[in-house]
C-alpha cells in the first residue's frame, strides 16, 4: 500500500502531456519485441507511448489490420468510432481516421467531436444492425462494427485500442489474434501496405470523399434509449437524489443530459476533463488510476457522501462513479459507502431477475470464474442457470446478443444486462446503466443496494474475498496458463476437501488461462498478469477472514508445486 493512497495527487504525480504526445509520434516499436508489439488482451491493445507500446505505428498497423479483417468477413457497413478522455485517445483517433477513410470505410464520428463511452459505441452498432434485413442476428453484408479508443481505467500516460465486431461487444480471440498478427506483420514491413490520407485533403481530387466521415449524435441516441433498459420514471417519481462523478471520463456530458431528459434529481459532482487527472486521488499503489471500484481512487466521492447535514442526511441517496470510458461502475450508497463490486453484482442480479417479468425462464446469468460465490447462491435461489466463464467480457457477448443471458458481470465492476422487454441493450460493459440501476433499486424497493446485500449475507453467510499478487517470471506465467488439473496434487485446501480443480470454465469449456480450486466453503483462482511479472490470486471464503488467509497462503503453495511439477 502506497503511503499516499487515497490522497490528492501532487504535481510530481502528473504526466508531462507534451512528452507523452511527442513520443506517440516519434517512437517506433519493434514488432519482434514482446513488450512493443501489438497484443490484444481481454480488452484490446493497451500500452504507453513512454515505453513504445502505444504509438502512431501501432495504430496505423492495427487500423489497417481491422480494415483487412472486416473485408475478409464481408462487412461493408459503417464503422462506429469513439474515444475516451485519455491524452493519447485523440491523436489515436486521428491516426485511425486517416487509415479508415483512405480505405473508403464510412466512419461514424461524434457529431460534436466529444468523448464517447464504450457502451454508446456498442449500442450504436447494435441499433444499426437491428434495422438491417434479418435484424441484429442477420447476415447482411452492410453490418456495422466499431473501434473504441480507450485503456479503460489505466493511468493517464496509457492508450488503448479495441475492436468491436457487428455483435457489438469485444471481439473474440479468433478475431483479435488475426488482427494482432496482421498488425505486427505491417510493423515488421515498415508499414508497407498501410493506406492513409490527410484529413485536411478530404473531398479534394485524388483524395477520399468527405462523405465517408459522418457526424453521428451518440449522446442523443444513447440517452433517449435508456428508458428501454431502466425504469427511469420510478426514479423520478421517488425523487432519488443522485450524484454522478465521471472521474474525468467520457460520461462527462452524458450524466447531465440524462438528468435533464428524464427530469431526475441528478447532479454531476465533477465535470472536469484534464489529461493529467490532477483532481484524482491516488490509487492503492500511488498511481493515478480511474478505477471506480477502488476505495482509494474513489476517495473524493466517498468523502462527499460522508458529509452529513444537520439532520444527518447524506447529500445524495446514491452516488455513482465511472472509469474513463464509462464501462465500469462504482456505487456509493447513503448508508453503506462504496460497495464492493461483487456485492453489487449479487444485489443487481437478485433485483433484476425479480423485476423483469419479460425475461423468459430460460434467461441465464453470466459471471466470471473469479467473481463471488454469493452470485452462485443468488442464482440458485432464483432457479436460473449460471454460466461461469473465463475472465474477459467477450465471453458474455453471445449470450447477451441472443438473449440467453439476461446479465453478464465481472468482479472488476463491469456488467451489462438486457432491455426490459428482453431484447439486447449492449454487449459491452455499461457503467452508466449499472449506476442508474442502483437508483432504480432504491426507488422501487425503498431499500438501498447496501441494505439488500446485508439481507443476502443474513441468508447465505458473509463472503470474505480478496485478490493478492505473487511474483512470477515470464516463463512461469506461460506455464501457469497451460496447467492441467492433474498437476495439482493437493487433496485439501485450508482444511476442506477439494471438490474441483479447473483449468477450463464450467460455463463454456473455454480455457481459463490459469487454475481454479474449489471446496465447499472456499475457492481460489490463479491467473498470470498480462502486463507485470506476477500472477493474481483471487480467493473467497465463507468461514471468516482467518480462513481466507489460509486459503491465500495454501494457494501459493499449490500453484508453486504445480509449476515445479511441470518443469
Amino acid at each position: 500500500m502506497h503511503p499516499r493512497a487515497g490522497q490528492q495527487a501532487k504535481p510530481e504525480d502528473l504526466i508531462d502531456p507534451q512528452l507523452v504526445t511527442d513520443k506517440y509520434y516519434s517512437e517506433h516499436p519493434d514488432a519482434d519485441n514482446p513488450d512493443q508489439k501489438v497484443a490484444f488482451g481481454t480488452s484490446g491493445h493497451r500500452g504507453s507511448s513512454l515505453n513504445t507500446s502505444f504509438n502512431e505505428d501501432h495504430i496505423l498497423a492495427t487500423t489497417q489490420a481491422i480494415v483487412d479483417y472486416r473485408r475478409e468477413q464481408g462487412y461493408t457497413g459503417p464503422l462506429y468510432i469513439g474515444k475516451d478522455t485519455h491524452l493519447l485517445s485523440t491523436p489515436a483517433e486521428q491516426t485511425a481516421l486517416e487509415v479508415l477513410l483512405a480505405n473508403d470505410v464510412t466512419t461514424m464520428v461524434d457529431a460534436a467531436d466529444r468523448y464517447t463511452p464504450t457502451p454508446a459505441i456498442s449500442r450504436a452498432i447494435l441499433r444499426h444492425n437491428a434495422e438491417l434485413p434479418g435484424g441484429v442476428t442477420g447476415t447482411a453484408g452492410d453490418r456495422a462494427d466499431g473501434i473504441v479508443i480507450t485503456p479503460s481505467h489505466n493511468p493517464p500516460s496509457d492508450g488503448g485500442f479495441k475492436y468491436n465486431p457487428p455483435s457489438g461487444g469485444p471481439a473474440d480471440t479468433d478475431a483479435t489474434s488475426w488482427i494482432a498478427d496482421r498488425a505486427n506483420d505491417y510493423l515488421r514491413a515498415g508499414l508497407k501496405g498501410v493506406k492513409r490520407c490527410s484529413l485536411d485533403s478530404l473531398g479534394q481530387p485524388g483524395s477520399p470523399s468527405a462523405d465517408l466521415k459522418v457526424a453521428f449524435d451518440y449522446i442523443d441516441m444513447y440517452v433517449k434509449d435508456l428508458d428501454k433498459v431502466l425504469d427511469l420514471a420510478a426514479i423520478k417519481d421517488a425523487g432519488v437524489r443522485i450524484g454522478a462523478d465521471p472521474l474525468g471520463g467520457a460520461s462527462v456530458d452524458y450524466w447531465g443530459a440524462i438528468g435533464e431528459h428524464y427530469g431526475l434529481d441528478l447532479e454531476v459532482v465533477n465535470d472536469q476533463v484534464d489529461p493529467t487527472w490532477s483532481f484524482m486521488t491516488l490509487d492503492h499503489d500511488g498511481k493515478i488510476r480511474m478505477d471506480c471500484s477502488s476505495p482509494w481512487a474513489m476517495a473524493s466521492l466517498r468523502e462527499l457522501m460522508e458529509k452529513k447535514d444537520a439532520a444527518g442526511s447524506a447529500p445524495y441517496d446514491i452516488a455513482t462513479g465511472n472509469d474513463a470510458d464509462a464501462d465500469r461502475h462504482g456505487i456509493v450508497t447513503r448508508d453503506g459507502g462504496l460497495m464492493n463490486p461483487n456485492h453489487y453484482l449479487a444485489t443487481a442480479i437478485q433485483y433484476l431477475y425479480s423485476h423483469r417479468p419479460e425475461w423468459g425462464p430460460d434467461c441465464g446469468v453470466g459471471k466470471t470464474l473469479v467473481s463471488s460465490s454469493m452470485i452462485d447462491n443468488v442464482v440458485q435461489a432464483l432457479g436460473r442457470k449460471l454460466v461461469e466463464v473465463p475472465v474477459g467480457f467477450k465471453w458474455f457477448v453471445p449470450g447477451l446478443f441472443d438473449g440467453s443471458l439476461g446479465f453478464g458481470g465481472e468482479e472488476s465492476a463491469g456488467a451489462s444486462f438486457l432491455c426490459r422487454d428482453g431484447s439486447v441493450w449492449s454487449t459491452d460493459k455499461d457503467g452508466i446503466i449499472l449506476g442508474l440501476l442502483a437508483s432504480e433499486i432504491l426507488a422501487v424497493t425503498g431499500k438501498t443496494p447496501s441494505e439488500h446485500y446485508r439481507e443476502l449475507e443474513e441468508k447465505y453467510g458473509v463472503s470474505n474475498y480478496a485478490r493478492t499478487d505473487a511474483p512470477a517470471t515470464r516463463e512461469e506465467k506461460a506455464t501457469l496458463g497451460q496447467l492441467s488439473p492433474e498437476q495439482v496434487e493437493s487433496t485439501t485446501l485450508a482444511g476442506d476437501e477439494i471438490q474441483a480443480k479447473l483449468t477450463k470454465a464450467s460455463g463454456n469449456g473455454a480455457p481459463i488461462g490459469g487454475l481454479k480450486v474449489v471446496t465447499e466453503n472456499a475457492w481460489f483462482a490463479a491467473r498470470p498478469s498480462g502486463t507485470e511479472d506476477i500472477y493474481k490470486i483471487y480467493a473467497e471464503s465463507f468461514r471468516g477472514t482467518e480462513h481466507l488467509s489460509e486459503v491465500q497462503q495454501e494457494a501459493q503453495q499449490i500453484v508453486s508445486a504445480a509449476l515445479d511439477s511441470s518443469r
